[in-house]
């Protein structure tokens, strides 16, 4: 493959998102692309500005910071303008725009190059039942014609994708999100390790709420168990005042946020008790570092499991959590997390998510050619 010069666009440099980004990017740059990106400059605080820096260092079209609004605004235009020159002033051949604000730069300001579109969930929260998800899915059903390449974490994505705004007219792939290969050193529980450990973002959607029911539904049925709840978000002081309701006060910490693998130490399983997602990347690092993992069959997280997600939780039953917790604490199933370590490693690492991508776009543009 002939090396391409590629530019990334993304919004808000923070989670999955751009860690996603960031892995891709310098392994497209390893194997000899150029490679460049632009993000929000007003959000992701110092941990971005110090991961930037660093990839900056790295990429031979560098990165770029200007201001991107969250919801749509008279700011898009200056934004889609200075895409459009970023493009034009550096060749750029492939233009890959991640999120709904991103996929909506890199198809308006990338007309010159391969237009590709990672949803990344975002959008495909909405509804059209209101009007803010009529607006967004309506645009993004707009923009389906400027996509020459739509690529999705999950089957599930593209499903739900297809249903919500319609079949993208380019061409439409799956790759999977994968770990690097460090990721797969085990992680070991620290002394006064907690039972239960949640690490993601604090809101309802990610389920914290029914963990600390499930806690609650043990305590009640004789069963004390400490948890270390990792993160921040919107929610945070709901959820620490729903534990101080259920007095839980003394068993769930609220932490704050941290590194994944720093926070795989603090517990001896991980629960994922999400109502909705794409493909996490919790679950992954999760699975890799070798701590068990129970979670909702919801998104994306059916495919990561393979043939283990018969264990699958249905999302919002604090009593099926609250069973799956003690069961696994009490005899953990150490058949499956070996089989589901040995599928991670052997379908979802970045190597392979990169080679994916870099061999859809290379199907792309020969169709674009043709």
């Amino acid at each position: 493959m002939a090396p391409l010069r590629i530019l990334h666009i993304l919004r808000a440099p923070v989670g999955g998102l751009f860690r996603h980004v960031c892995d891709l990017a310098l392994e497209q740059t390893a194997s000899g692309h150029a490679v460049g990106i632009i993000a929000d400059r007003t959000t992701g605080g110092e941990n971005a500005e110090t991961k930037l820096a660093l990839l900056a260092a790295k990429l031979k079209l560098g990165v770029s910071r200007i201001p991107m609004s969250r919801h749509a605004g008279f700011s898009d235009v200056a934004a889609v303008r200075y895409v459009a020159t970023h493009v034009r002033q550096l060749n750029v051949s492939v233009v890959h725009g991640h999120g709904a604000k991103g996929g909506a730069f890199a198809r308006l300001g990338g007309a010159k190059a391969l237009r590709v579109y990672t949803p990344h969930g975002g959008s495909l929260h909405f509804s059209r039942a209101n009007p803010i998800g009529f607006a967004y899915l309506s645009a993004e059903a707009m923009l389906l014609r400027k996509t020459d390449l739509a690529l999705f974490e999950s089957e599930y994505a593209k499903a739900v994708f297809e249903q919500k705004i319609g079949k993208p007219s380019g061409l439409a792939a799956v790759v999977h999100n994968g770990v690097r290969p460090e990721e797969f050193d085990p992680v070991t529980p620290e002394a006064n390790a907690a039972d239960v450990l949640f690490v993601g973002e604090l809101r309802k959607l990610k389920g914290v709420d029914v963990l600390i029911e499930a806690i609650a539904l043990l305590k009640s049925r004789g069963k004390t168990l400490r948890a270390v709840i990792v993160g921040d978000g919107p929610d945070r002081e709901a959820f620490m005042a729903l534990a101080k309701s259920y007095g839980l006060d003394a068993q769930i910490e609220f932490s704050g946020a941290m590194p994944a693998r720093t926070a795989f130490a603090k517990g001896h399983l991980l629960a994922v008790p999400s109502r909705a997602e794409s493909l996490p990347y919790i679950v992954l690092e999760a699975i890799a570092a070798g701590l068990p993992v129970i979670a909702t069959k919801v998104g994306g997280i059916p495919e990561i499991f393979g043939p283990d997600a018969t264990a699958l939780l249905p999302p919002a039953d604090a009593s099926a959590l609250a069973v799956a917790i003690a069961a696994e604490l009490g005899t953990p199933d150490q058949a499956r997390n070996a089989r589901l370590k040995s599928r991670v490693s052997e379908l979802f690492t970045v190597s392979a998510m990169t080679d994916g991508v870099l061999g859809t776009y290379e199907r792309a543009l020969s169709r674009q050619n043709a």
